[in-house]
């Protein structure tokens, strides 16, 4: 919005030549007693002169006027009258000056126009008066008070006796006098500039008055030339007053006029003046014709002045039933409802609206406190907040705001916000005020959007919002123990891609249902997301890892949804409350314990302590360092031997994967396969150690042709329809007969998919490769499954060597492999022989080979070579 222009003074030439013509009556005043018609006196005849010059100085000056809005052309027009004003007083003393025949109708000619353009340049300046009707009742108010008086002096004084012009000049001025005092006392705005304007004009109506009495009387003149300096004055503060420079934007008062408020100034007059009527009717007994016209007048504008009243009062009565009705309809069909309260809180008044609102018949509420209307456990907080409004110094501050339930008509309890205003000091309400708003919808959304806020939408759960916040809540408690549960679910985006998320999504329904079915009224159970659910639990360690097994086996049982059957896996971190130093922290070490749970495999519930981060770290290195381990040259393979039992000679090896970590030292296979497996490099691996193994083999001399190399093979290798290709190509690179491989499954693996197992090994069979079931009797694989794979050889898991004895026999279960191998024609090899007990343990049972540390530790090729060359000599 582009800035106003500023304001500017500008120079009104008609307005100027006006004001310079207002001094004109003083100097002919002092001319007539220069020129002998009044005996001057040469100091007043100097004094008025000054004057004269002083007032022509100061006219001059508020000949300038600053138009920047409406209000100073009207401050314009007002001064353009009194300057016309000024012209009429110079005109009127000229022509007392030259006293021609009929001198006393001119006299009163001139105080009449005098008068009138007085009287309309006071109307007009600016706050004097805002609309036309209000100038003219001003100007009735006025008239009637100078009417009224002049009526009551001619009758109780001598004035009928005095000339008709003389009488006609001192009612003339009277009644201009009458109402600019009206005036003057009326103005909003301007103050004192109006007081010095209007207070100019009287001065001059009664000077010029007493100059043509004076005149006409034919009395003294000596007194003219000070009558002169009066006038002279009193143009001075009309012209001054009138200028009005610096005005506001605003000029006119917005507020409606009272116009009752004129009363006792005019029926007080108006009583004087019958009064005096009265008394001249029983004094004299009878009105002349001059008295009965001031009666008449008297009357006719006291009359005029009622029909103005009553022209006021009308229109005041139809605005007042215009917003009457606007408030009613307003009132009506407000949302709100509102009260008139006294000071004990009493309803006196209620809206319409209370039935339509609230159902509130008004012979139910009003007549009552506010306070039976409230819900007594919030009565305390409303009266506080009614007592607070009350007490306060400004009776007209902030209205207070009361958040209550309020019983509506049908005994409902309906949730409320109130407004109570103080109104005291208002007198036409005198109460407070108290708007009532039905917010249960509002609250009721703020509810829902509150609960969805730490709701999570498809299983009902805590979200992590809420978990949070109960964390910290649970953390607070003084001496408060607890632990927290992050649950990792497996298999869960396995059956998004095969199955649908629609079935995945229910999957997660059921998962919820059983976690919480497990839980106590105290545990909060949360999911984080995606496939991570949480639970927190105010137990301790025993009691939290005894629920984190219960929710592992829960989660595990397979899910019957229409049409089909899944399998889910999961893995659980805890981490107590206490352990971390802010609700974040205890979240992340739980995640720890849940990672390191995962890597360890799957269904295991694991806690989190220091050395859990340390190997997560350790883990990561690790991850990020494998895929370059053989570019580098990290990786090495060693060798352990296979050993007949009988005569311990070595028939094999078993090629074991080494990683030399410049860092971290030598990492073993149990380690680093899971990580291999992590991040799709364990084909890889498989490929380069069963490259080098045949490498070393080859070039070994001693051995002999029955001398066989053992090398491990992750499922996915060998799941491979390419595998049994390399296989053969490696074989063929390096010159060794295929009958001296043998590649080893673990038994872990079988249960996976035995059929593809099957066709995978008997592929290696065509060959002439042999396999091996590494580590029989660590897993669940069925006995019955040895029918069916194609292995010729089983490595017993060192768990079944340990089994102790009783009373020096065999254990049970190393009899029955055995046995059943033999049947099958399997070549037994017991793994993890470290005592000479053990390997006495295993040749008992029947065992043919043995490999283990009580044997021959793992070494590397070239020891491996001497080793063989010792032995087999």
């Amino acid at each position: 919005m582009a800035a106003p222009p500023p304001a500017r003074l500008v120079t009104r030439p008609g307005t100027r030549v006006t004001f310079l013509l207002a001094p004109t009556a003083g100097v002919i005043v002092l001319a007539a007693g220069v020129a002998g018609l009044i005996p001057p006196l040469p100091a007043l005849t100097s004094g008025v002169g000054i004057v004269a010059l002083f007032a022509t100085v100061v006219l001059w000056h508020t000949a300038s006027i600053i138009h920047h809005d409406e209000g100073v052309f009207a401050a314009c027009r007002g001064a353009g009258f009194i300057g016309m004003a000024a012209v009429c007083t110079a005109l009127t003393c000229g022509v007392l000056l030259l006293d021609p025949p009929g001198v006393g109708v001119y006299g009163a000619t001139g105080i009449g126009a005098t008068g009138a353009f007085a009287v309309l340049g006071t109307m007009m300046l600016p706050g004097a008066a805002a609309t036309v009707a209000v100038r003219l009742r001003r100007a009735f108010d006025g008239l009637g008070l100078g009417v009224s008086l002049g009526f009551a002096a001619y009758l109780m004084t001598p004035m009928h006796l005095t000339p008709w012009a003389a009488l006609a000049s001192t009612l003339l001025a009277a009644a201009g006098v009458s109402i600019v005092t009206v005036i003057v006392l009326r103005a909003r705005l301007h103050r004192p500039a109006a007081l010095r304007c209007g207070f100019g004009v009287m001065a001059v109506l009664m000077a010029l008055c007493t100059v043509v009495n004076l005149e006409l009387s034919h009395l003294d003149g000596r007194l003219v030339p000070l009558f002169g300096v009066v006038i002279a004055v009193g143009l001075t503060l009309a012209a001054d007053g009138g200028s009005r420079r610096n005005l506001p934007e605003r000029l006119e008062p917005k507020e409606p006029d009272h116009y009752l408020s004129s009363y006792p100034l005019l029926a007080v007059p108006a009583g004087v003046g019958v009064v005096a009527a009265l008394i001249h009717l029983i004094v004299v007994g009878s009105f002349n014709t001059t008295a009965i016209a001031l009666g008449v007048s008297m009357v006719a504008v006291l009359t005029m002045r009622e029909l103005l009243v009553v022209s006021d009062i009308r229109r005041y009565t139809a605005q007042l039933r215009v917003k009457e009705a606007h408030f009613r309809s307003l009132v009506a069909g407000a949302t709100d409802l509102t009260l008139v309260l006294d000071d004990r809180l009493t309803i006196r008044w209620q809206s319409p609206a209370a039935a339509r609102l609230f159902g509130l018949a008004e012979s139910e509420v009003v007549g009552r406190t506010f306070l039976e209307l409230i819900h007594p456990d919030d009565v305390a907080g409303a009266q506080a907040g009614i007592e607070a409004l009350i007490a306060g110094e400004h009776a007209d501050g902030p209205p207070a705001l009361l958040n209550a339930r309020l019983r509506d008509g049908h005994g409902i309890w309906r949730d409320t916000e109130s407004t109570v205003a103080d109104q005291r000091s208002v007198p036409e309400v005198a109460a407070l005020v108290v708007h009532v708003r039905d917010v249960g919808e509002r609250r009721h959304l703020e509810r829902t959007l509150h609960r969805l806020s730490y709701t999570d939408q498809l299983t009902g759960l805590a979200n992590r919002r809420a978990l949070m916040r109960d964390l910290l809540e649970f953390r607070r408690r003084a001496g408060q123990q607890g632990t927290l549960l992050v649950i990792d679910l497996h298999g869960l985006a396995e059956i998004n891609d095969s199955r649908g998320r629609e079935t995945g999504d229910a999957v997660l329904i059921e998962v919820s249902r059983r976690i919480r079915s497990l839980l106590g009224e105290d545990d909060v159970a949360a999911r984080l997301g995606g496939d991570e659910f949480a639970v927190l639990t105010p137990d301790g360690a025993v009691l939290a890892y005894a629920l984190a097994t219960r929710i592992v086996t829960a989660v595990m049982e397979p899910y019957e949804l229409p049409g089909m059957i899944v399998e889910l896996h999961t893995s659980v971190g805890l981490a107590e409350l206490a352990g971390g130093k802010d609700s974040e922290e205890v979240l992340r070490h739980a995640d720890l314990a849940r990672s390191r749970a995962r890597q360890l495999g799957k269904d295991r519930v694991e806690w989190y302590d220091t050395d859990v981060e340390i190997q997560l770290h350790r883990r990561m290195d690790l991850e990020r360092e494998l895929l370059g381990a053989i570019d580098r040259g990290e990786l090495d393979v060693v060798f352990q031997p296979v050993v007949s039992l009988r005569d311990t000679q070595p028939v094999g090896v078993e090629a074991l994967l080494r990683w030399r970590h410049p860092k971290l030292g030598t990492v073993l296979p149990a380690e680093l396969l899971p990580i291999a497996r992590a991040v799709g490099c364990a084909a890889e691996l498989d490929e380069w150690v069963l490259d080098q193994a045949c490498r070393h083999l080859a070039g070994w001399t001693a051995g002999g042709s029955d001398f066989w190399l053992s090398v491990n093979v992750a499922p996915r290798e060998l799941l491979t329809a390419r595998f049994p290709e390399r296989v053969a190509e490696i074989l063929r690179r390096h010159g060794i007969e295929p009958e001296r491989l043998v590649v080893e499954v673990q038994e872990t693996w079988i249960a996976e998919d035995v059929p593809v197992i099957v066709a995978s090994l008997a592929g290696l069979r065509k060959l002439g490769v042999r396999a091996a079931l590494d580590d029989f009797g660590a897993g669940q694989a069925s006995l019955a499954h040895l029918r069916r794979l194609p292995v010729d050889m089983l490595k017993l898991d060192q768990s079944l060597v340990n089994q102790p004895t009783e009373q020096g026999t065999t254990p049970a279960v190393i009899d029955v492999v055995v046995s059943l191998g033999r049947r099958l024609g399997l070549e037994i090899v017991a793994k993890g022989l470290e005592s000479q007990d053990q390997i006495d343990r295993a040749r008992q049972a029947g065992c043919h080979f043995g490999q283990g540390f009580a044997l021959a530790r793992p070494a590397p090729a070239e020891r491996m070579e001497a080793y063989l060359e010792s032995h087999r000599s």
